[in-house]
């Protein structure tokens, strides 16, 4: 009878095993161009929405790959003009060559002049004026215990101050008293409701978590659900790439200009050459045209236990990175 069981038990998870289905085009135009490909000088050791740190230290931002290396320790946050920020994920920030002991561990930082608005990894938010060397704005939120590692910066506008938080909303700042003027709920309920995006396209503020997506404008508040793989903006529009298997593009208030499906598809990452992209991890790489009436897609090589990550047009992986076209 044990044996009888455990038969039946081994036929419960070959089943299992084999059903699971993966993404296959019935063809492919063959290898993409990697030997275009240039080498990275380590590993990906972490990133965001905004760069990106190498096992050596050095970073990578929007810019593409730096020489500049931050010191043993720490891991890049974001990137405001020529100054980096970053954290050693324990107590202390590092802005540019100077560093601030906050007694608390930050997960995301922007700055504008003298002022330099952070996120903890308790939820709380700082306003801290560098040359003051204080803080003048703490306000402390629900505690997230799970989150996405994808976390969003802060963002500075002319007149207002957007933290993102871990528990699904935008905190508006007033820039000229330093106080909260308003929170704007993007994902309430769930689990990894964190914000992992955050933009602004002509006074539109574009945000998401990995189910939802708002967009904010002219008074008009747009949300709509969507299980999210990865999301960019391009001009005034905004791609997203879902669990399910589908590349949608929007326009800034979320209205659904065109729409593709592919089954079984696990996208890793958007990337916009000349037109988009989407990487696959089973090693293809889709090209979407402009119309999204036509696709391409190619085989790509890359280790997909690894990390990934794409800014702007180009896609980081392995020990390699890519320009598309």
């Amino acid at each position: 009878m044990k044996h009888l069981i455990f038969f039946i038990s081994l036929i419960f998870i070959f089943v299992g095993c084999s059903s699971k289905e993966y993404f296959e085009p019935e063809d492919t135009l063959g290898d993409y161009k990697q030997t275009l490909s240039s080498s990275l000088n380590g590993d990906i050791l972490s990133f965001n929405k905004d760069g990106a740190t190498l096992d050596n230290q050095e970073i990578i931002t929007k810019r593409g790959v730096s020489n500049f290396k931050i010191p043993e320790g720490y891991q890049f946050l974001n990137i405001v003009n020529d100054t980096v920020i970053s954290s050693n994920y324990k107590d202390t920030v590092l802005v540019g060559d100077k560093k601030i002991n906050l007694g608390a561990v930050v997960v995301a930082a922007s700055l504008n002049e003298n002022k330099l608005a952070l996120l903890f990894s308790d939820n709380s938010i700082m306003l801290y004026d560098m040359n003051e060397e204080k803080a003048i704005l703490k306000e402390y939120f629900n505690h997230s215990f799970v989150n996405d590692t994808r976390i969003a910066n802060p963002y500075f506008m002319s007149n207002i101050i957007l933290f993102p938080t871990l528990d699904g909303k935008i905190v508006v700042v007033a820039n000229e008293t330093n106080k909260v003027v308003r929170n704007i709920v993007v994902d309430a309920n769930g689990q990894f409701n964190n914000i992992i995006f955050l933009d602004v396209i002509d006074d539109t503020l574009v945000a998401a978590t990995g189910n939802k997506v708002i967009s904010v404008g002219d008074g008009v508040l747009n949300l709509k659900d969507y299980n999210i793989r990865d999301i960019i903006t391009k001009d005034r529009e905004i791609f997203i790439a879902t669990i399910d298997g589908q590349i949608i593009q929007t326009d800034i208030s979320l209205n659904i200009m065109h729409r593709k499906k592919y089954k079984f598809a696990k996208f890793y990452a958007l990337a916009y050459g000349e037109s988009l992209y989407a990487l696959e991890s089973q090693g293809f790489l889709i090209k979407i045209s402009k119309d999204f009436k036509t696709d391409a897609i190619y085989d790509f090589d890359f280790d997909n236990e690894e990390k990934v990550i794409a800014l702007e047009d180009t896609i980081y992986y392995n020990d390699e990175f890519i320009t598309l076209k």
